[in-house]
């Protein structure tokens, strides 16, 4: 198991916890958002933002990258993982299935990525680790089901989110292995890929529909997708990346892994606070047991 003194696990853990209270809130601004346009303008304008603002703060002097002298292909292969090959599995996945698939699907992705840094980096987790992990996959899909169990019987969407929790659990072992890199490098290689990619998609997509004038005006028009577009592009796709790049660095695949359930609680929350949904009591039992999850996979360093 990888060895983590106090200052990165505590340096770590707040990053791994701010990346996924920030994804937790995006899925507000994504429902809000793909009820104004399609999820391609959404991703294609997502990252078309955040490049923009990343390549702002390097110019500007408030952030560093300095490539010279170091192979970008490990980066590439990040990129490719996540957000190319994630995004796309994720998209499609959820596009073709229930919202209850989809959920049950991702939540593996913690344990994917265990599996993942066992076989790849040979880094065998503790069993508090295990039991943390499988603790937070029961609770995430506790309260994925407490909402809803229809089924889609789509093998599409299926094989779309296995290849979504699979890239994303490759992703995260190929950061750990990226030592030459910072963690602002890496962010800003994989907005590269992302804005180069879901943006070619974004105008495909137009173009076949013939509303390409439409998608460049989008975020003039419409106050809530910009308000969407600007949260994504800012807050889950620089911020958010960036500090699960961090955390990675800090305390490795196995412990940043633990709180991914942790977007599930903060989205209920959301929901709960801002669109006034509902929330019962397995929504609350699955919460439970995601946050204890946590603490156990956490609780067990040896300082």
């Amino acid at each position: 198991m990888k060895e983590v003194n106090k200052r990165s696990l505590i340096l770590g853990s707040m990053a791994a916890l701010g990346s996924e209270g920030l994804y937790g809130l995006s899925y507000i601004f994504t429902k809000q958002a793909t009820n104004q346009a399609s999820v391609l303008a959404l991703l294609g304008w997502r990252f078309v933002i955040a490049f923009v603002v990343m390549s702002g703060l390097i110019l500007a002097g408030f952030v560093h990258i300095d490539l010279r002298g170091k192979a970008v292909k490990p980066l590439l292969l990040v990129s490719l993982f996540n957000p190319v090959l994630y995004f796309v599995g994720e998209t499609v996945g959820i596009s073709h299935t229930t919202a209850s698939e989809s959920g049950v699907f991702l939540a593996c992705i913690p344990v994917a990525s265990l599996l993942a840094s066992t076989l790849i980096l040979h880094r065998r987790p503790s069993r508090q680790q295990v039991i943390g992990i499988l603790m937070t996959l029961v609770g995430v899909i506790i309260t994925v089901v407490a909402v809803g169990t229809q089924t889609s019987l789509s093998v599409v969407g299926y094989l779309s989110l296995l290849l979504a929790v699979g890239t994303y659990a490759l992703y995260s072992v190929f950061v750990e292995k990226a030592t030459d890199y910072t963690g602002i490098e890496i962010t800003y290689l994989m907005l590269v890929a992302g804005v180069v990619v879901f943006s070619a998609l974004a105008i495909g997509e137009a173009a076949g529909q013939g509303n390409i004038g439409t998608l460049l005006r989008l975020p003039v028009v419409n106050m809530k997708f910009l308000a969407a577009v600007l949260y994504q592009g800012i807050g889950s796709s620089v911020v958010a990346l960036f500090l699960a790049n961090f955390a990675i660095s800090k305390i490795g695949v196995n412990q940043t892994s633990s709180f991914i359930g942790i977007s599930t609680v903060v989205s209920i929350v959301a929901g709960m606070v801002i669109l006034g949904e509902q929330f019962n009591g397995y929504q609350f039992l699955g919460a439970t047991i995601i946050i204890l999850g946590v603490y156990v996979a956490n609780m067990t360093f040896d300082l």
